[in-house]
């Protein structure tokens, strides 16, 4: 897809797409934004190096910048209970996905209530796997029948991303949820891998995002090569050239052909149905016409009446 040398302008800012083989731009800013107003604890010591926290510290987000797995984000019913569920994020992922995940924990944590035990981001998760993954489907991605037997896996139409979900009988704090993008390789797949309770709703923000068409900005030298050939590549600013096509997903198709048919409707020639009744709604307006015509011309033509007589008072 990309059809300019990976040498030339390293540092120039491009659009890549799709984003999710964008890979990490080194920092976390993009997933941190939507907690930037939580507090921050800087750490001097161990591998975590930036810890964010809800207010009650419930909600746990850290950063590993040196590791493996970048971004580990945990909840508990309270600051010294054992982690409720967890979520990690490989050091390949791209934190607008991260971003997914961070901004709807942001909102759970601000509509929910400390002395209720209504906090969204505690709640269990649903029976049904298709609900974690529905932004996926909804986008075109399709169900692989390869799976192992017990576990679903849904593929982007590009082959280049997917969940794959374990639905069998497991622990709590087992791994039963994994987006990956990108071939594999330490330096080119992107995961992201929840526990067993992680609430559905924030798997499927989490997808929601990974499936958003929005190209992410990155320098040409924060692209693997290896990935380089699959995405598209635009100065920011410019859009991508249009004579590189992505391959139609499902739901392009379905629109095309709705749209086609709505040109064709227009298009098409009344029936005979159709047809007299236009013809008989002209023949009304022309007779309604006619008939205020008629009524004005013998109205001016009718002698004007004469005043009535005056009366007389006896």
């Amino acid at each position: 897809m990309n059809t300019q040398p990976y040498d030339q302008h390293p540092y120039q800012e491009v659009l890549v797409s799709p984003m999710y083989l964008a890979g990490s731009n080194g920092t976390g800013d993009a997933g941190f934004a939507p907690v930037s107003h939580w507090p921050h604890h800087y750490l001097d010591e161990g591998p975590c190096q930036l810890l964010v926290t809800s207010p009650d510290q419930r909600i746990r987000i850290g950063w590993f910048g040196d590791d493996f797995e970048l971004w580990k984000i945990t909840a508990a019913k309270d600051a010294v209970s054992a982690p409720r569920w967890t979520a990690t994020f490989n050091h390949v992922t791209p934190a607008e996905i991260v971003a997914g995940l961070t901004s709807t924990l942001a909102r759970d944590y601000a509509e929910a209530d400390a002395t209720e035990g209504n906090a969204r981001f505690l709640t269990n998760p649903s029976l049904y796997w298709a609900d974690a993954v529905r932004p996926l489907t909804n986008a075109g991605w399709t169900r692989d029948g390869a799976a192992e037997r017990g576990t679903v896996e849904i593929t982007a139409p590009d082959g280049q991303a997917g969940v794959l979900i374990d639905n069998r009988l497991s622990d709590w704090d087992d791994e039963t949820v994994r987006l990956w993008a990108g071939p594999p390789g330490w330096g080119t797949r992107a995961e992201a891998v929840f526990t067993a309770r992680t609430p559905t709703h924030l798997i499927a923000a989490t997808a929601a995002a990974m499936s958003d068409s929005a190209p992410a900005i990155r320098e040409r030298h924060q692209i693997n090569r290896k990935v380089e050939h699959l995405v598209t590549l635009a100065p920011v600013g410019q859009a991508a050239d249009p004579q590189i096509s992505r391959t139609p997903t499902p739901l392009d198709v379905r629109r095309t052909a709705v749209a086609q048919a709505v040109r064709r409707a227009a298009r098409a020639p009344q029936t005979a149905a159709a047809l007299r009744v236009v013809a008989a709604r002209s023949r009304t307006a022309t007779s309604a016409q006619n008939l205020s015509g008629n009524l004005a011309h013998a109205a001016a033509a009718r002698p004007p009446a004469s005043p009535s007589a005056p009366r007389h008072s006896l």
